[in-house]
């Protein structure tokens, strides 16, 4: 396997530390506002070694292309490729085969990283072994709904058990959030899959386990989410999460387990309840007997939200659930992934 130069050494050492070189993924599109800012902080970490940031642009509706074009023109480090498609993949795929180191990382353009982001993903790649690192995706809101989404996004009634949303010690994982990865690894699974517009991580995720390699959870590493901002798109966020995951298992057999299944089966138990409900009362206790699961929940997991964003909790974990659910049932088959022999 690959080694990055030296190991870390200890802080009494007289000996120069040889960092290696990074290349920052961006896909973006329709970013005018936040584009320069997201920049700025990628560019701005406190890390030793040289950056450079690869943005591939997609065709948006306002001076994105514009803003991209200039912040390269300012900044040689920076480097702007074209994503015709607009679709995550293909972005991080053109951004990949553009940029020139050993280590990638993915980032976001509404991604808040710590100072040391890129520090510590060094630190763990040469520690462990792995062949992706990535840490905690740290939902935080401003208004009163957004504080909702981000506690009901940092809980198991939200969202499961996973590491990269509620956190945990630092270990193997089945995914993580962006992700710093070698690129030997990416080379070795063929990239991330351009069919999956969404879940596209957790699938290349699996290849790359699949392939004898190692994914790993750093706590540390810990990355500011700004939440949807209204219902509406929640509820279409977590719908194409529900779909698309379907799409995964189909594709690849054995990677489903009660915690993806638990939002379906409740959408089809409280269809079910409701259904019989006109012919046989008891149906209603499956409907009620969730919503008051619910608010149970929402009062032990909203402890120190302001008054305003608990009133909203208890709509945002049913807005999760069922849209997640709704969207895993109706997932088309015709969103499956061609077989090869069939072209």
């Amino acid at each position: 396997m690959k080694q990055f130069p030296d190991s870390p050494m200890p802080a009494s050492s007289s000996e120069t530390r040889v960092w290696p070189p990074i290349s920052i993924v961006i896909p973006v599109l329709n970013e005018e506002r936040h584009l320069r800012e997201a920049v700025r902080q990628v560019l701005s970490q406190r890390y030793a070694g040289p950056i450079e940031v690869v943005l591939a642009i997609g065709p948006s509706r306002d001076r994105t292309q514009e803003v991209a074009d200039e912040i390269a023109a300012d900044d040689p480090r920076v480097v702007v490729v074209p994503n015709p498609t607009g679709r995550t993949p293909n972005a991080l795929n053109a951004a990949i085969a553009a940029s020139g180191n050993e280590i990638i990382a993915r980032v976001d353009g509404h991604a808040m990283l710590p100072d040391d982001y890129l520090q510590v993903a060094v630190e763990t790649l040469e520690e462990t072994g792995a062949d992706n690192v990535g840490g905690v995706m740290a939902a935080e809101g401003v208004t009163p709904f957004e504080q909702a989404v981000a506690r009901a996004m940092t809980s198991k009634i939200g969202v499961g058990g996973a590491r990269f949303h509620t956190g945990g010690t630092a270990g193997p994982a089945d995914t993580v959030y962006l992700g710093v990865f070698r690129r030997s690894a990416l080379e070795r699974v063929g990239g991330y899959d351009e069919h999956f517009q969404r879940a596209q991580d957790w699938e290349m995720n699996h290849r790359i386990r699949e392939s004898g390699g190692l994914v790993w959870f750093q706590p540390r590493m810990r990355v500011s989410y700004r939440p949807r901002p209204d219902l509406g798109a929640l509820a279409r966020q977590y719908f194409h999460y529900g779909r698309w995951r379907r799409v995964v298992a189909r594709t690849h057999e054995g990677t489903i387990n009660l915690r993806y299944l638990a939002p379906p089966l409740a959408v089809l138990a409280i269809l079910a309840g409701l259904v019989v409900s006109p012919f046989l009362w008891p149906g209603l206790l499956i409907p009620g007997g969730y919503l008051a699961a619910i608010l149970v929940g929402s009062a032990v997991t909203g402890s120190g939200l302001p008054a305003a964003a608990l009133a909203r909790l208890p709509l945002v974990y049913v807005t999760m659930h069922m849209s997640w659910g709704w969207g895993f049932l109706t997932s088309p088959r015709r969103l499956g992934k061609p077989d090869r022999a069939g072209g």
